[in-house]
């Protein structure tokens, strides 16, 4: 007996349904197919009534997984065109000298890779030869991040071209005598071809993005009309694993960029073996391009395989296809057909059946040969596909064998990563698969010669044609002149010289309000770029919202809940700040872009990003040398800098190294401010080297580094001390001395040099006056604005000397006769003010907060380290005591004194 008061299976779906007799006629007619012609059938009619509604744009959940064949079928793939057979000899030559080049190298164990381009050719080919845009047409071409590994194939093409010689090709990965190859693409080492470097995995498919979103901005702000420009990035499907290749999936796609594409080589196989061994990495990879709202087109089998699928009368091969997992089809790459015949076709009868019609030529072409990215014209039709898209990115995934062409000991092994080199006869035999003119009597002494049809031969001369249709070489990487940027009005600068008088002002604070002046300049104001990850209230920059407003391509489609209030939160489609959301790695990918428009746009732009310093350098210094790598210049703010700084937030807050990290960055310029006027000084140097008039021999590629602190003090007045803005700039000042500062210390006190940087200071001018008015000693305190700048200088005047050139190191000249030992302390652990410790002629010692932060006020936190200014104070008691200048007693007087 039915209960009525149970639940109805209706009213479990909170979906309404207008028509309950139709419903249960669809789910009728379902169940009816299902029984009459299996599951297989029914599975097979909803996933093409899925994709119906699909393309006729009726809202349903996306079909993430599509069948284990290929996105544009044989019939609808257009005609590649040109000359197939021509671009088929020049992609040979590049294949042979790809494998030359490493084989010839493998002498010098340089190492180099070999299978990657020999599985990609085709998809870099194709590009070059019919879809990217080089820099010489107008606009600024097409962005084309290069696989790393794939580098050899990429040198083997410009060899052709006659962008490299043999001497050149000769000396991959071997630089130092100044006519070598960088391993992989490295934009400064190689600068007129390489634009992004992408080997760090990971960072190219995430900058992709970025750089595309960039693209865009430019355009909506109206500094650079890039419509044009398409950005392509060459992955790995095992590089897929990292975190950052897909971290910003979804934001392509929700900001429509149809002017993105990645390729990624489904080759199957990682660094050590398969991607997905029991699985498959494409259907992997589909599902999740396509639940974020990507294009995806899969290119997978090449056209010996049409024959195989017309024969699947039951769509038992293509259910087979779907079941088999990587490795196996990596494994069926080395076998023979009797193998494939038992192992693949056994496995179902009508596959058994097929099997019959088919010669065992016909099976190994298929199994060993066909693959959709080893076809011009399959991947002629994914990327025409790609291109013509509209609406979001594509991503097309294209089958290939890692080690193609290499022969039987390369295609499909585990260990192919790691061999380097081709025997001779391997060569040879590669040589008659790809059809080449080269005799055996050109193997001098078992050595393997370079290939070149000539420079007038007609693939030459169709290469270069293709290329100057397209708009020139590519990749190449063009740094068009532009006129260096005015410097902003000096009122901008000085007026923080004054200082703050009563009113207690952070440094983060400082250089808010500094970029807020230079934002309304009327010559560069509009290139300056401010990027945070949303913690702009926490750095004080809300009241940059309405006037600069947030970057958003939708701009604003709503009312904002504060839209009564002054500093609203505005979003714009020309906004100016790029607010990225809780993303250290996006943003960051964002300052890449800006930074290195210069080049890629001919465009300069001033970005500066400011973040939680614990989490940039610690979180993203992989990126930090992409930056410096790819000659970007900006500005990086680490706010909220230090470890005592932060009050209550804790360990995982507490920065007391990122001017450790940025120091091993030879391109990072970093600076610990203590004052606004510094702040100033700096940015105002920084302006100048990066975007102003050069200094003969000054590299203008670099980037800065300031640390800046969230604790309001006082901001002094600028001492009129000579030659302060060049010791703000090298990195060392004298602040005061015990006289200049009012204290009187007594006649023939014993004297100490009190070195500070950032909030540091603040606690050495306290231990300044304690020890003049409680132990009798004079301290001088100095302002050292840059440890590592100090310690760049000194290392160049060390290298000076090994070219018998004689020159004193700045912090050496700074420090020339100043009396007593030298105490520097400052909110970072030891090892950042000890950088310079053997350039100082004085005796030394540090302070610093080294070990894990912890949660607690400012005060307890110094204490805790034994950075405040009563440890100083009896660190520079200790340190006189050792000299004999105080009494002994005098330290454990002090330390009772103040509870140490």
């Amino acid at each position: 007996m039915t209960d009525p008061n149970a639940i109805q299976p209706s009213e479990l779906d909170q979906l309404p349904d207008r028509d309950p007799e139709e419903t249960a006629e669809w789910q009728a007619s379902l169940d009816a197919v299902t029984e009459a012609a299996g599951p297989h059938r029914a599975a097979y009619l909803m996933r093409r009534t899925l994709e119906r509604a699909e393309g006729a744009g009726i809202a349903l959940p996306k079909l993430l997984e599509t069948d284990y064949v290929n996105s544009i079928p044989t019939a609808a793939e257009p005609a590649v065109p040109g000359d197939e057979a021509m671009e088929q000899r020049i992609t040979a030559w590049n294949r042979w000298n790809a494998a030359a080049m490493v084989t010839r190298g493998s002498k010098y164990g340089v190492g180099g890779h070999i299978a990657t381009f020999a599985s990609a050719a085709w998809l870099y080919e194709t590009g070059f030869n019919h879809f990217f845009k080089g820099k010489e047409a107008d606009g600024s071409g097409d962005q084309l991040y290069i696989q790393g590994h794939a580098s050899p194939g990429i040198y083997a093409r410009a060899f052709l071209d006659g962008r490299l010689n043999e001497e050149q090709l000769d000396n991959f990965r071997r630089e130092s005598g100044g006519n070598g190859l960088p391993s992989y693409p490295h934009p400064r080492r190689l600068p007129w071809l390489w634009e992004f470097p992408t080997v760090s995995m990971g960072l190219g498919p995430l900058s992709a993005i970025y750089q595309a979103r960039f693209n865009r901005y430019l355009t909506n702000r109206g500094i650079k009309d890039t419509s044009a420009s398409h950005v392509w990035a060459f992955l790995g499907d095992g590089e897929m694993d990292e975190p950052e290749s897909t971290a910003a999936l979804a934001l392509a796609a929700r900001e429509e960029l149809d002017n993105l594409t990645f390729v990624i080589n489904c080759n199957l196989q990682r660094l050590d073996g398969p991607v997905r061994a029991n699985f498959k990495i494409v259907q992997e990879l589909e599902a999740q391009f396509r639940g974020a709202g990507w294009n995806v087109v899969k290119t997978l089998w090449g056209t010996a395989w049409d024959e195989l699928f017309r024969l699947d009368t039951t769509g038992a091969l293509v259910r087979r296809l779907r079941q088999v997992p990587d490795a196996q089809i990596q494994t069926y790459q080395t076998r023979d057909a009797a193998y494939i015949r038992q192992d693949f076709f056994g496995a179902d009868p009508a596959l058994a059946e097929m099997a019959k019609l088919l010669s065992d030529d016909k099976i190994l072409e298929c199994f060993h040969f066909s693959r959709g990215g080893h076809e011009a014209r399959k991947v002629y039709a994914a990327y025409k596909a790609a291109v013509e898209h509209k609406g979001a990115p594509t991503v097309i995934l294209a089958q290939t064998v890692k080690g193609h062409t290499l022969g039987e000991g390369f295609a499909s092994k585990n260990a192919n990563h790691q061999m380097k080199k081709l025997t001779v006869d391997e060569f040879k035999n590669m040589r008659d698969l790809l059809g080449l003119p080269i005799k055996d009597s050109d193997f001098v002494d078992g050595v393997v010669p370079y290939g070149h049809p000539g420079a007038d031969s007609p693939e030459v001369r169709y290469l270069q044609e293709r290329r100057a249709a397209l708009g020139g070489p590519a990749p190449a990487r063009r740094v068009h002149p532009v006129a260096p940027l005015p410097a902003p009005a000096e009122k901008a600068f000085a007026s923080f010289d004054k200082g703050s008088g009563s009113q207690n002002v952070a440094t983060t604070m400082a250089f808010v309000r500094l970029v807020k002046d230079l934002v309304r300049d009327k010559e560069t104001g509009k290139r300056w770029v401010p990027i945070v990850p949303d913690e702009a209230r926490t750095f004080g920059m809300e009241s940059l919202f309405p006037s600069l407003g947030i970057y958003s391509p939708k701009g604003q489609t709503y009312e904002p809940v504060d839209r009564d209030q002054l500093m609203y939160y505005k979003e714009a489609q020309n906004g100016q700040i790029l607010n990225e959301g809780i993303t250290e790695a996006g943003s960051m990918a964002d300052f890449i872009a800006a930074s290195t428009s210069y080049a890629t746009h001919g465009e300069t732009m001033i970005p500066f990003y400011i973040f939680y310093s614990m989490f940039g350098w610690q979180r993203t210094a992989d990126q930090m040398w992409q930056l410096g790598d790819q000659l970007g210049r900006g500005f990086l703010v680490g706010a909220t800098a230090g470890r005592t700084t932060l009050t209550g937030e804790g360990l995982q807050h507490a920065d007391g190294h990122s001017p450790v990290i940025a120091a091993t960055n030879p391109a990072a310029l970093t600076y610990d401010p203590a004052f606004a006027y510094e702040v100033a000084a700096i940015v105002k140097e920084g302006l100048r080297r990066m975007y102003g008039e050069a200094a003969p021999g000054e590299d203008q590629n670099v980037f800065y580094y300031l640390t800046v602190y969230n604790e309001p003090l006082p901001q002094p007045a600028k001492p009129s001390v000579d030659g302060i803005d060049e010791g703000i700039v090298k990195g060392l000042y004298r602040f005061n001395t015990a006289e200049s500062a009012g204290i009187t210390p007594p006649a023939n006190a014993p004297r100490i040099q009190l070195l500070g940087s950032g909030t540091a200071i603040h606690w050495a001018l306290k231990a300044q006056a304690l020890l003049a008015e409680e132990w009798g000693v004079a301290a001088d305190v100095w302002s050292a604005t840059s440890w590592s700048e100090l310690r760049r200088d000194a290392l160049e005047a060390d290298e000076a000397l090994l070219r018998g050139e004689e020159r004193m190191p700045f912090v050496r000249q700074a420090l020339q006769g100043a009396e007593g030992p030298v105490l520097a302390v400052s909110d970072y652990m030891r090892q950042v003010p000890d950088q310079i410790a053997q350039w100082v002629e004085q005796d030394w010692s540090s302070l610093g907060a080294d070990g894990f932060g912890l949660s607690d006020t400012r005060e307890a936190a110094r204490r805790h380290f034994g950075v405040d200014a009563e440890s100083i104070v009896v660190a520079a008691l200790a340190q006189l005591a050792g000299r004999g200048e105080v009494k002994a007693t005098a330290v454990k007087e002090a330390r009772a004194k103040y509870g140490l």
